[in-house]
């Protein structure tokens, strides 16, 4: 790599424009290792002045000083993560493979510093007699505690040893998201013949040709297992052969054998995970990740699960069962198999509710949903979004908004990039390119971005969705305004930043707004016609509300379940991950027909990074209090300012400035139980 100066590095230049959004143009390849570099030698400086500090340890001197280091390094960091997921490209794949070695290193070194440990320590001790906020005593603990599962209390041998385990861990999980991108871009089901063809959208058709041109084809289709093209397949092809071909593609993605079979990296992450844990004290990684949360056990999370499990498995049985009698209606002389549980649910959906895909996707264009969002943004909370069409985006498809709040005051910057790329891994997510901050005059006000892949616009016709990547939209939005409302004081305990059983909370509430009919009737337009959405698609619409819930519900908690068995017990050899799947299947009683959300070897949430691992379960745990927490938006108006005012005070504002579970109870006046999510999803009366 070219090194460049440090002086004039995009990297570490202050911006030129108002909100400081970095100048995506301007920077090199070769300038992420330099700037880097200088990040952590300047957070080394700044820890090292925490430190050598004389005066007693106290809040400001060092938990606040140390919540205030290593500015530069997250600004070039935030970059680098930015751009990893959406653009992706063999040279900055080289780059990522020489930051990631200096950044665990780098944070190691912080972690396991016992001089700056002992202050932290001091400091913890004396918090109940330092008259103290509940936000300034939370972030002690925070620290502390993180510190401690850092390795803080470790003997010096061990701290070598854990070193060591979280550089490889780095390294690995780098591997296994990488083998997922790489395969995913690799893989095409080819079709020469137009009658495979047959109950396509004419968007996907589209998309197909232009995909096989792309790759080369002077004539065809090729399809993807990007989401768009592989769930159109799935749920719309009349070829129970191209059906089967895209199912078993996706299913074996990074188990087949080739250079991106990813049974190597899970062994070897859940080899060290299970190091780590018990370097820890922890009998299994579950155990360490749990204790870190809401949930607290395995057997809580467990016990969540499984009150969910049992009904949604007896739903799936109803479900096939009216598949298979429209197959047998239709003399198809088939048993349905698991490529044909979408198309034929959309068979059921259509002759119960006479609702399809293709007759709502009209009415969702991309940017009719983008306007319903901001438009219910704005009724909630009074914000405005205004577009900034001349700010700095790493992509031409990136659109940028300013943000103010009611006031007219800057909340923040807003960016959204919605349309596949093969430089984008899957999925949709939100993160942050700039933290908040809100102490003694600092009023640093963020910059957060959404990004997803969705059904992309052809050469004649806008982006169409359907209802699940409505819902995707609206449930990455949540996010975005938990990371834009934030007014939290301390940059640890801003937006997102909280407990993991939390997070999903603000986004998986805000789907509901999605499809409520008196937005819809705000913003969901016939792309054409510019007709609002009739009164009787949406009563098919409000009908449906509830169908193949079983399925839904089944794939997602089988995953969740699949990541607490992985985690919970101890690695004691190579395993077949097949195997073990199959193992846990057994266990369960899992539908034959319905698979695992994310099978293993391309279960990006929890071998990719640490994130979600034992944690996948917290979608299932968060839509508890969304369930529960809309219930009371439905009693009082979805749109009712003083509940508006409280969810806002108590769930977006906040971040990890108090415990969760004491937000949460502020606002909706009880603690949750599983009993509206069963409602909602049409399990329980």
């Amino acid at each position: 790599m070219i090194t460049t100066t440090v002086v004039n590095n995009p990297l570490l230049q202050q911006p030129a424009n108002k909100y400081e959004i970095p100048e995506f143009s301007k920077i090199a390849y070769a300038d992420y290792l330099p700037a880097v570099e200088q990040g952590i030698e300047e957070r080394r400086k700044e820890v090292k002045d925490i430190v050598d500090n004389n005066a007693e340890p106290d809040f400001n001197n060092t938990i606040l000083a140390l919540d205030n280091t290593g500015l530069t390094l997250q600004k070039a960091t935030s970059v680098w993560n930015l751009l990893q997921g959406t653009e992706n490209t063999d040279e900055l794949e080289k780059v990522t493979s020489q930051l990631l070695p200096l950044l665990n290193a780098a944070s190691d070194e912080i972690t396991l510093n016992d001089k700056l440990f002992a202050k932290i320590k001091k400091v913890y001790d004396k918090r109940e007699s330092m008259n103290l906020n509940t936000a300034q005593k939370r972030l002690i603990e925070r620290y502390y505690k993180g510190f401690v599962r850092g390795g803080a209390l470790l003997s010096d041998k061990d701290k070598e040893t854990l070193k060591d385990i979280n550089q490889q861990m780095s390294e690995v999980m780098k591997n296994f998201g990488q083998n997922i991108l790489k395969e995913t871009n690799a893989i095409e089901i080819y079709v020469d013949d137009e009658k495979e063809l047959s109950g396509l959208p004419e968007n996907t058709v589209s998309t197909a040709r232009n995909e096989a041109k792309k790759r080369g084809h002077e004539t065809g289709w090729s399809f993807t297992l990007q989401a768009p093209s592989r769930l159109s397949v799935l749920a719309s092809a009349d070829s129970r052969n191209l059906r089967e071909r895209m199912y078993k593609a996706y299913t074996s993605l990074c188990s087949n054998n080739n250079e991106y079979n990813n049974e190597e990296n899970i062994n070897k992450i859940l080899s060290l995970r299970y190091q780590k844990a018990k370097l820890l004290g922890f009998n299994s990684f579950a155990d360490f990740m749990l204790d870190n949360v809401m949930a607290k056990t395995v057997a809580n999370a467990e016990e969540l699960l499984y009150k969910i499990w049992e009904p949604a498995k007896k739903k799936v049985e109803e479900e096939v069962a009216d598949m298979q009698a429209i197959a047998d209606k239709e003399k198809a002389g088939i048993k349905i198999a698991p490529w044909d549980y979408s198309y034929y649910a959309e068979k059921v959906k259509k002759a119960r509710y006479n609702l399809s895909d293709d007759e709502i996707r009209p009415y969702f264009a991309l940017d009719s949903v983008v306007k319903g969002m901001f438009y219910v943004a704005n009724r909630l909370h009074g914000t405005t979004f205004t577009p900034m069409p001349d700010a700095p985006k790493y992509n031409p498809e990136v659109n940028v908004y300013e943000v103010k709040d009611a006031k007219g005051e800057h909340l923040a910057v807003f960016m959204t990039d919605y349309f596949p790329r093969d430089t984008k891994r899957g999925g949709a997510w939100m993160s942050n390119i700039k933290e908040a901050a809100n102490y003694d005059g600092v009023n640093e006000r963020p910059i957060v971005y959404n990004v997803g892949n969705m059904t992309a616009p052809t050469a004649n016709m806008p982006s169409l969705l359907n209802i699940d990547e409505v819902q995707t939209v609206f449930h990455e939005f949540g996010h975005g305004m938990h990371g834009m409302f934030t007014r939290a004081a301390y940059r640890s305990q801003t937006g997102t930043s909280v407990d993991r059983n939390m997070v999903e909370l603000p986004s998986q509430i805000n789907e509901h707004w999605a499809t409520e009919p008196e937005v819809m009737k705000v913003y969901a337009k016939h792309y054409k016609t510019g007709e609002t959405i009739p009164d009787e698609l949406i009563a098919k619409m409000e009908a449906a509300d509830k169908f193949n819930q079983g399925f839904t519900t089944t794939e997602l908690c089988a995953a969740s379940l699949l990541d607490l068995e992985w985690h919970k017990q101890p690695y004691t050899g190579h395993v077949d991950v097949a195997e073990f799947e199959k193992k846990v299947s057994e266990k369960l009683g899992k539908p034959e027909l319905v698979e695992y959300r994310y099978r293993s070897p391309y279960f990006r949430h929890i071998f990719a990074s640490n994130g979600y691992a034992s944690g996948y379960f917290t979608y299932l745990w968060a839509e508890v209090l969304d369930s529960d927490g809309f219930e009371l938006f439905k009693e009082k108006g979805i749109f009712d300012p003083e509940t508006a005012r409280s969810y806002r005070e108590n769930i977006l504002e906040p971040g990890d400035s108090e415990d969760a579970m004491t937000l949460y109870t502020k606002f909706r006046g009880h603690k949750p139980s599983p009993d509206a999510l069963l409602r909602r999803r049409g399990l329980a009366e």
